[in-house]
């Protein structure tokens, strides 16, 4: 039966899991306090901390890397590739270290899983990574030649929804269908997948679409370049603004979704208002995404920790439910989805596409 290490890492943790076939042996979070990471410069600099921790993990759980058939990482920020399943190699390592794409502690993983491929004799590999693009050329215009939209959205959450939704409700192959791809939690995305290919989306680490729990999404543009210029905040500042500091917690100072929820329940219409706008933006962008799909959309998904609330959900039902039916698939499951691509991998269901390093050194 194969053996599976699974690894997610994030800023101030890492999820880590060991699997055998489908049976989960193994599953620890290992969590750091803001102060252990303060004295990392850059997340490349917690390899040594990140991958002792890990180690010592497995060896408390008694689990022998020698008996290990795959290591397998949440993706990195290397340079854009179209969804699948990648072999970790000296060329993602070395596009993720120069930073181009963003950085991000799973590169950090991606190196630590990379480091025992080599020391173990196995394959290390990775799928979806969030810089997926699978763009249709027309979704990439912005409206100003010097700036061009770009793919970035939650693709290993959306894409194994799709195959769920796929092979458990619509009974089709995936590559076969229209859906509209929506995950909800610090950031939302809100995608629209047809045949296998993710041809449009919102950005949703920093740049549109609905606001979330830490994204403010897309703003009057012309708002936005008076408060960069108005002499109030650094660049630094306002990207914190766009990314970390809007949304939620820019309005209701938290990111905590059933702290809002206690809030209404109390009384507090304030916190009402902007559940309820986040809610509606969010439907407008399914309505937008339909509208990329002539309005033949087979299913909409709701996916992310969001989807847990009955409140959100019944929220969008209300509004979107005349476009397709809605399929609800509440949870990061990000762990399970690394290890179903893994299986595929393992048992020759999906090869591997090739990854050629684009940025140079030289």
């Amino acid at each position: 039966m194969e053996k599976i290490l699974v690894m997610n890492l994030g800023s101030t943790s890492t999820k880590l899991a060991v699997y055998e076939g489908e049976n989960e042996a193994l599953a620890k979070t290992i969590k750091y306090g803001v102060e252990t990471l303060a004295s990392f410069k850059e997340p490349w600099d917690q390899v040594d901390l990140r991958r002792k921790d890990i180690l010592t993990c497995l060896g408390e759980a008694g689990i022998k890397l020698e008996d290990l058939d795959l290591v397998v990482c949440r993706g990195g920020n290397f340079h854009p590739v179209p969804g699948g399943i990648y072999a970790i190699n000296e060329d993602i390592i070395a596009d993720m270290r120069t930073g181009r794409w963003g950085v991000h502690p799973n590169g950090v993983g991606g190196l630590i899983s990379f480091q025992l491929s080599r020391e173990l004799g196995i394959p290390a590999i990775t799928m979806d990574p969030p810089i997926t693009d699978e763009f249709d050329d027309i979704a990439r215009y912005s409206g100003i030649k010097e700036i061009q939209r770009i793919s970035s959205f939650h693709a290993l959450s959306l894409k194994s929804t799709a195959r769920k939704i796929a092979r458990e409700q619509l009974h089709k192959p995936v590559e076969e269908l229209s859906l509209i791809l929506v995950h909800m939690g610090g950031g939302i995305s809100v995608c629209v997948q047809k045949n296998g290919r993710v041809i449009d989306g919102n950005n949703s680490l920093d740049g549109d679409g609905p606001f979330s729990p830490e994204r403010a999404g897309s703003l009057p543009t012309g708002d936005l370049v008076h408060l960069c210029f108005s002499g109030k905040y650094t660049e630094k500042e306002i990207l914190k603004k766009l990314r970390g500091a809007g949304g939620w917690i820019s309005y209701l100072d938290t990111n905590d979704g059933l702290e809002v929820e206690r809030r209404i329940e109390a009384g507090d219409k304030e916190a009402g208002n902007v559940y309820d706008a986040m809610i509606y933006q969010t439907c407008k962008e399914i309505g937008a995404m339909a509208a990329v799909l002539c309005g033949q959309v087979d299913a909409i998904a709701l996916t992310g920790s969001l989807a847990r609330s009955d409140y959100i959900v019944d929220g969008i039902k209300r509004r979107t439910s005349f476009i397709a039916p809605i399929m609800r698939y509440p949870g990061e499951n990000e762990m399970r989805a690394l290890l179903e691509g893994s299986l595929r991998f393992l048992r020759g269901e999906e090869a591997p596409k090739p990854y050629v390093r684009e940025a140079r050194d030289d």
